[in-house]
């Protein structure tokens, strides 16, 4: 499906659903799910408004890396219903941060997520509102993923549900000593809906995905690297004590990744998503499309008076 939204080059969709062209012209990238599909975004944006707690914070710094911090300690930063709107609005501030090559998803109070708040689950049980929730998320999640930034996800404590799958929202996975990614669905009689089983293919393969989410297994850093769906492990450091030492380490650990300039970094992101996404032939163009907006720019001809290549 999300290819087919890709492909609809001359469709016009409702607001951030727009064909791949405009991924290219605006930061913005595209939804999953618009009114042809019978997704009405501000109703369900009302009806999670309604079940308040926590947060869904953003700090964008200097370097061009930011931090989304999702913030509801008392819940095991359970996302509330307006924290998934919370998490609607990051993703729209960082699709127009022209400065961003990077970010680090992280939770509050050294536990990354465990999912849905219950509270809210229960009281939107319906088919009905169940299905719009997922379409919300998914959308959400989506445009996170093809956010033009290098993404990693910072897991200290558990992901658990919701939270795993969010962790397959980013383009990387790290995970500190002693934490934890679990698909917890199937215990609570589900499947994830948030996208997550999707990502997770793509991240591990089909028959890894079928043993995490089928045996609701519980994924230490060891087993996360064995099978790919961790990128490193970060351990606690004695020179680097407090509150932020692994998210200091995680952002070394993206520095590599994000060293340069924004609209270098960005093209990087755009020209992978594609090929991740789109058919060859498609991803070819876009590519080209991409180089374009590089080539003969102020990164390039100061490589080219430099010499950098060679460096």
């Amino acid at each position: 499906m999300v290819l087919c939204a890709l492909r609809r080059q001359l469709v016009r969709s409702s607001s951030r659903c727009g064909t791949w062209a405009r991924l290219l012209q605006r930061q913005s990238s595209g939804c999953v799910y618009s009114s042809i599909h019978g997704f009405n975004q501000e109703e369900i944006r009302e009806k999670l408004q309604a079940f308040p707690g926590g947060s869904v914070d953003l700090l964008k710094q200097d370097s061009g890396v930011a931090v989304l911090t999702i913030n509801n300690p008392s819940r095991m930063n359970a996302f509330s219903g307006s924290m998934m709107v919370d998490l609607e609005e990051r993703v729209s501030q960082l699709e127009d941060w022209t400065d961003g090559k990077g970010l680090i998803v992280q939770g509050a109070a050294e536990t990354f997520c465990s999912g849905s708040d219950l509270n809210a689950v229960r009281a939107i049980s319906n088919p009905q509102d169940g299905m719009k929730m997922c379409m919300f998320m998914q959308n959400a999640l989506t445009r996170l993923l093809r956010l033009p930034l290098i993404s990693v996800a910072l897991v200290e404590g558990r992901a658990l549900g919701g939270g795993a799958e969010l962790t397959t929202a980013c383009d990387f996975r790290l995970m500190a000593s002693g934490s934890e990614i679990q698909f917890v669905h199937k215990h609570m009689g589900l499947v994830p809906g948030w996208g997550g089983a999707a990502r997770l293919v793509r991240v591990v393969g089909s028959q890894n995905a079928l043993k995490l989410l089928g045996g609701a297994v519980k994924v230490d850093p060891e087993v996360g690297l064995h099978i790919g769906l961790a990128d490193g492990v970060l351990e606690a450091n004695q020179e680097a004590e407090g509150a932020d030492a692994f998210l200091q380490q995680a952002e070394n650990w993206l520095n590599r990744y994000t060293k340069g300039p924004s609209p270098v970094i960005q093209a990087v992101k755009k020209v992978v998503l594609s090929g991740r996404e789109l058919p060859l032939s498609e991803a070819l163009r876009t590519e080209k499309d991409v180089f374009g907006t590089v080539w003969g720019g102020p990164a390039n001809l100061q490589a080219l008076a430099s010499n950098s290549k060679h460096k």
